[in-house]
């Protein structure tokens, strides 16, 4: 074990993540499957940020929001992801203190800034719907910035609280982390002592910043519900529906996970359920983020294929100059 002596007391300086599973065929498939999910990921969230940054036709405010939601998933996945490849590698995974409360931190906050960003992005369909007159002014530079700004704040401050906590925590015992990755909750059982104020600063920040961004999608959602159903053309229907509806789903995946692991008691489910979902939460969603988008986005998908009309005939006409 990873330690230092002090006094009558072993403290912990490094931990071993468990991982998903011991079985050395089952780790071989997962660790192939995860990485092919890592590198779409990449490539998919890459590309949506280039195309919003190359398009004059992307450059609105859903499309800026976007454009961070899609770093966001590159950060958040990672963060955890290349470390799970690692897992499957080799005997022991062994990962430092310092190690550790970064990637709590890391994930803490990429996590948080997701949360902010999808209701930003809500509130600005509630603008687009509802008030359509007022939408340049409501959801001006200056204003996306600022939710921008708020967005990273809270990131910053829900992760210092985090890695607060884990600095008040004592490891003198175990240092087998039963995940595969330094979630809070598995090392908080670790800990020595009374765990009682490091469990509850996190949980209330994170909570409180669950219940404000789920309070400002339902609401933005609500209006905008009423604001369909006043509609008497079936075309405004479809249209307004059209432009919610990738963001829902991300909503949907997003909050649904977040509430299975962390608002659900732990009574109800094994650690077994929590590593699968956590897997869903933090490797699968920032793949399926960028593909939810681009697939149901007739202006992403415009763009996407007047930027590859226009690479393809500028290649065609390289060569032609060429061979002139």
């Amino acid at each position: 074990m990873d330690s230092w002596v002090d006094r009558n007391h072993t403290a912990v300086t490094g931990f071993i993540l468990l991982g998903l599973t011991d079985d050395p065929v089952l780790r071989l498939i997962l660790s192939m499957i995860i990485l092919c999910i890592y590198l779409v990921t990449i490539s998919g969230n890459l590309s949506i940020i280039i195309l919003i940054r190359i398009s004059s036709q992307l450059h609105h405010p859903m499309y800026f929001f976007l454009s961070h939601l899609a770093s966001a998933d590159i950060g958040f996945s990672s963060t955890v992801t290349p470390n799970m490849l690692v897992n499957f590698l080799v005997e022991t995974n062994r990962i430092s203190y310092l190690g550790c409360v970064t990637q709590l931190g890391s994930t803490a906050f990429f996590g948080t800034v997701e949360c902010f960003l999808l209701a930003a992005m809500a509130y600005d369909r509630f603008v687009a719907i509802c008030n359509p007159l007022l939408y340049s002014t409501k959801m001006s530079t200056q204003v996306c910035v600022k939710l921008l700004i708020v967005a990273y704040t809270g990131g910053c401050l829900n992760a210092s609280s985090f890695i607060f906590s884990f600095f008040s925590l004592f490891f003198c015992g175990p240092n087998r982390v039963n995940h595969f990755f330094c979630d809070f909750a598995p090392l908080i059982e670790l800990s020595c002592f009374d765990t009682t104020v490091p469990t509850a600063v996190p949980s209330f920040s994170s909570g409180s910043i669950i219940v404000v961004t789920v309070f400002v999608i339902a609401i933005s959602y609500i209006y905008i519900l009423f604001t369909i159903l006043k509609m008497r053309s079936g075309k405004g229907h479809h249209k307004a529906f059209s432009t919610c509806t990738s963001h829902l789903t991300a909503v949907t995946l997003f909050y649904g996970t977040i509430t299975f692991i962390y608002v659900m008691p732990k009574s109800s489910y094994s650690t077994d359920q929590n590593k699968v979902v956590s897997v869903f939460y933090m490797v699968v969603i920032p793949m399926l983020n960028p593909l939810i988008y681009s697939l149901r986005n007739k202006e992403i998908k415009g763009a996407l294929k007047r930027e590859l009309g226009r690479g393809i005939f500028s290649i065609d006409a390289c060569y032609f100059c060429r061979i002139s």
